[in-house]
């Protein structure tokens, strides 16, 4: 058997960069040329090792998902549901606003504007961000059958509140909000979040 010779590029890196691009200019605004250059290969490995730039796209979106589980599972450790809210949002104004990325969040970055050829794709971003809500609803669940949220308590509505906060929040620092706005924006989330959750 013929053995294919083997990629001469690092994976990782590679996803890397190509992460940093989708972010910083979205699905389509991620020309092959700025994407090939910032991976330092050539536009056939990319294809023979992605398929397609939406392939490299969703890879750069599984790389960019190991992040996000670190970070919830840090979010989801709270001892209490406002704990677990209180962490989000603070992580998220952290993270947004981090000088060693992009910007907001590559979740809702990557799809904001695409055209003919790219309709899938935002629908592929939101997929992604709604597993963070449904993390979120399952540990307001398990608040609520604790007793740590009252008995009329909607966890899907949290989670979606807190979910639907956290995308603004993500759009707020692209379009050039700093920390502590989003700080701001935060502190009142979590208040209302509070009141939403009072015994």
């Amino acid at each position: 058997m013929v053995m294919g010779r083997p990629r001469s590029f690092d994976m990782d890196k590679s996803l890397d960069e190509a992460m940093e691009v989708f972010w910083r200019h979205g699905y389509d605004g991620a020309s092959l040329a700025m994407l090939t250059k910032a991976m330092g290969i050539k536009a056939p490995s990319l294809y023979a090792a992605f398929g397609s730039k939406e392939g490299l796209l969703k890879a750069a979106l599984d790389r960019y998902a190991l992040r996000r589980s670190e970070h919830m599972r840090y979010v989801l450790a709270g001892p209490t549901a406002r704990d677990v809210a209180e962490r989000f949002l603070s992580s998220i104004a952290e993270s947004h606003t981090d000088p060693a990325n992009p910007p907001g969040c590559l979740l809702v970055q990557g799809g904001l504007a695409c055209g003919a050829g790219s309709e899938n794709i935002p629908f592929e971003l939101a997929s992604r961000r709604a597993q963070t809500e449904t993390e979120l609803l399952g540990r307001f669940v398990s608040a609520k059958e604790d007793g740590d949220l009252p008995t009329d308590a909607d966890p899907v509505a949290l989670a979606r509140f807190l979910s639907t906060v956290a995308s603004g929040m993500g759009v707020m620092a692209s379009s050039g909000a700093n920390r502590d706005a989003l700080r701001a924006v935060a502190s009142v989330s979590l208040n209302a979040f509070a009141r939403s959750g009072q015994t």
